[in-house]
């Protein structure tokens, strides 16, 4: 989409990013305090083509759903390679890129 800029700025393509979600298979005891080294190592390895937005915890499933903005699932995966380093392995079961996205105000 591109957007004129003003003054002595030329015209620029704005590209979005995708919407991605990301499962880790975690358990069910997990805590705050457990995923805290690893959300802020996620949260430091952050780039410009992929970045964390939130997670959702499905205590009764064991499993972390976490969104994700990013170019494309292989710049998440590497955010998250580095932050397995750094804190240790959580595993993911898989890195989805959202095509469609609801939200129930669309329908009143």
């Amino acid at each position: 989409m591109p957007s004129q800029l003003p003054g002595r700025f030329k015209t620029k393509e704005v590209k979005k990013k995708a919407k991605y979600l990301v499962i880790h298979p975690v358990g069910k005891e997990l805590t705050t305090e457990a995923a805290t080294p690893f959300a802020k190592a996620v949260k430091a390895n952050h780039t410009v083509d992929a970045y964390w937005i939130g997670t959702r915890y499905a205590r009764e499933e064991g499993k972390l759903c976490c969104e994700w903005d990013a170019k494309d699932a292989e710049s998440i995966h590497q955010v998250l390679a580095e932050a397995n380093k750094l804190a240790g392995e959580v595993p993911t079961e898989g890195i989805y890129k959202l095509e469609l996205m609801v939200s129930s105000e669309d329908f009143r």
